[in-house]
């Protein structure tokens, strides 16, 4: 194909892609703080990147990411506090997330792709699947949908122990720290502004929320964690692990024809 960007393909390519059972990759993130050296599209352009990375191996073409998500919460990216942090109602998203895969099916897509990164995305965009399939199940019993909300947490122990070789904190508390640093920095190093990344953390990280959300909670600076940890080689390593094993895993249940 001469592209794998949907939004740059003409209505025509699209329509040979869908001929030949091509998929579609969403791509689902969010708008949200991400400290004070990150850009607020993190959470887009790392699964934009994710898809664009799988995409020939799988046959797929990466549709434009959505990029609102739910509403940031305290212990997994700071909570509705910082400015610049512009998110949607859960509702919303799922109708959203809806709306999209009827018109891919309409288009004729069967292998669907939903690459999400925003920790607070999750079962909503799943709700958006099952409901989906509930509907056009007996009218399109070939197309197959498949939901990775969190794509990050299937990395190997020896990955996970060479990005974080003090401790792990948990994918929420990580928000914004070594890991996603990490790979912008391998992926987009001009968008990271690492002279300014710093270590912290909220006073409290507890299991529970309470609104209004207690400044004990939120980590002044919108890094959770640990980003002066990371580098461009974490980033690497990490990205040429999930990659592939990801294409593994979508060739298996959305294999080509």
């Amino acid at each position: 194909m001469r592209t794998r960007i949907m939004a740059n393909l003409t209505w025509p390519e699209i329509k040979e892609a869908v001929d030949r059972n091509t998929g579609i990759i969403l791509p689902i993130g969010s708008t949200e703080q991400h400290g004070y050296h990150l850009p607020i599209c993190t959470d887009t352009v790392l699964p934009f990147e994710l898809g664009m990375a799988i995409s020939e191996e799988l046959d797929m073409i990466v549709a434009p990411p959505l990029s609102y998500g739910y509403r940031s919460r305290p212990t997994t990216g700071g909570g509705q506090t910082f400015i610049a942090t512009t998110s949607i109602k859960g509702q919303t998203l799922m109708n959203v997330v809806e709306d999209i895969l009827h018109e891919f099916i309409r288009h004729g897509f069967k292998r669907i792709v939903l690459l999400n990164w925003h920790f607070e995305n999750a079962n909503f965009i799943y709700e958006s699947a099952f409901l989906t399939m509930e509907r056009i199940k007996k009218e399109n019993p070939d197309v197959k949908i498949m939901v990775m909300e969190l794509p990050f947490q299937s990395l190997s122990e020896e990955t996970m122990n060479f990005i974080f070789p003090d401790e792990f904190p948990g994918w929420g508390i990580e928000h914004a720290s070594i890991f996603e640093t990490s790979l912008m920095l391998h992926l987009h190093p001009e968008l990271v502004l690492f002279d300014r990344a710093v270590d912290d953390k909220a006073e409290v990280y507890p299991f529970y929320d309470v609104l209004p959300i207690p400044e004990k909670m939120v980590a002044k600076s919108g890094t959770l964690w640990k980003a002066t940890q990371a580098s461009a080689e974490k980033g690497r390593v990490a990205w040429e692990e999930l990659v592939p094993m990801l294409e593994d895993i979508i060739l298996t249940e959305l294999p080509k024809k």
